[in-house]
């Protein structure tokens, strides 16, 4: 075994960094047998040194993370700061100095994963980034290694623990929206500001990591159809149970059938209650996984946290530091396919629709009119309404977001819809 450590640099100290300075050090020997060399805290960069940081040598402090970098005796960072700049400055300049990377940063890796792998590959070195994406969950590793030989053909998953549990909440007490995020807020779950969850900003970024890896092409941050989940409301969720089904803020990516072509979207949707996601409570991630030869595989826990995410930085630590002393690196971009990715407009799914109508005869017939010139094919039609005023709610068969929106525009137009109240994709059939 190599007496000589391998040194680390810590960029950031926050939840996520702080557990990881602690478990390094709590489990030092056992980190040392597994590796087969110690690794060493070498220094940890923060922005305010005045913080009293329980548990790190006050003397590893610095404001400098890029002195740090540059030193000339570091083997690997790890990139917890986040957010694009200064994070994007300070791991290129870790490769330009032959430090490996584990980073956590899911936002500025779906912007601009491209550049930092051709960096990594350049100089020789790794770039790891299972924590980048569902916290804990091993979901990065086993798909772009362990089902390295296999096909996927679908994702689909919670990837943001904030608006599971909002959407849980709403679904399980009755709550509206902004009572499930006020109780969110004060468990600390979600941010005094939980814009990038609400509004799918978080699990768009992590949507486009994964299908970059599932379908070996590149997807970024830009590439992935967006939708919140605001507007999401008790009655949806009364309408969801009449279908037997709940509502997730889901990350969906697919192949076309035919091979030449990938969507990427984040939106809330209706699944049944029999599938394995409809279960996922609280603020836990799932993400089920399609594969040709290995079928439906299921990968679940906690999605954040700085212990859950600490324990994914560690994992990569390991491998990063085993691939120094082998004098190798682990698998890097793997962007073959070049695949383009189609519009949301292409997406072919399932629409519960609910419009607000005028109680009188005809109506139904001419909405079913609308639908019909639009290429939408009905599934089912509920109606209900009192005092020259109407509920009417559509469940279609599959077809394309084109077609859809198109008819839910002329559906506007009709002097006999009041409005649409609500339109919601079904997935997970």
């Amino acid at each position: 075994m190599r007496t000589r450590p391998l040194k680390v640099a810590l960029l950031g100290c926050g939840v996520v960094g702080s557990e990881v300075a602690r478990i390094m050090t709590t489990h030092a020997d056992d980190l040392t047998q597994r590796i087969g060399a110690p690794v060493e805290l070498a220094g940890v960069a923060v922005r305010r040194p005045s913080k009293v940081r329980e548990g790190i040598d006050p003397a590893l402090i610095t404001t400098d993370a890029t002195a740090l970098l540059k030193r000339g005796d570091i083997d690997i960072a790890i990139e917890v700061i986040g957010g694009i700049e200064p994070a994007r400055g300070l791991i290129t300049t870790a490769f330009e100095h032959g430090v490996s990377v584990v980073s956590a940063n899911k936002a500025l890796l779906a912007q601009d994963g491209a550049a930092l792998h051709a960096a990594a590959e350049r100089h020789g070195l790794d770039l790891y980034y299972e924590a980048a994406v569902a916290g804990a969950i091993p979901l990065v590793r086993p798909m772009r290694e362990s089902l390295a030989g296999d096909k996927i053909n679908r994702v689909m998953g919670i990837v943001n623990g904030t608006t599971n549990f909002i959407l849980d909440k709403m679904d399980s007490t009755g709550a509206g929206y902004q009572e499930a995020l006020d109780e969110a807020t004060a468990l600390g779950y979600a941010e005094a500001d939980p814009t990038a969850d609400v509004e799918g900003y978080d699990a768009a970024a992590k949507a486009a990591i994964l299908a970059g890896i599932a379908f070996h092409t590149r997807v970024r941050l830009d590439d992935v159809y967006r939708e919140g989940m605001t507007e999401v409301s008790s009655a949806d969720f009364a309408s969801a149970k009449r279908m037997g089904c709940t509502i997730k803020l889901l990350a969906i990516l697919e192949r076309a059938a035919d091979g030449e072509s990938v969507t990427a979207r984040v939106h809330p949707a209706m699944i049944p209650l029999t599938h394995p996601l409809a279960s996922v409570r609280e603020a836990y991630n799932a993400v089920f996984v399609e594969a040709e030869a290995a079928g439906r595989l299921m990968f679940y826990g906690p999605g954040a946290g700085g212990a859950p995410t600490a324990s994914a930085v560690l994992g990569d630590l390991v491998a990063v530091a085993r691939n120094k002393l082998a004098e190798a690196t682990g698998p890097g971009e793997s962007a073959y396919t070049q695949l383009p990715v189609s519009p949301m407009g292409d997406v072919v799914t399932r629409y519960h629709i609910s419009l607000d109508v005028a109680d009188k005869p005809g109506v139904l017939a001419q909405v079913a009119t609308t639908f019909a010139e639009h290429g939408v094919s009905i599934d089912t039609v509920r109606q209900q309404g009192k005092d020259g005023e109407a509920s009417l709610v559509v469940v279609t068969h599959r077809a394309p977001d084109a077609a859809l929106s198109g008819t839910v525009e002329a559906l506007r137009k009709l002097d006999t819809v009041r409005g649409v109240a609500s339109i919601m994709r079904v997935e997970g059939e």
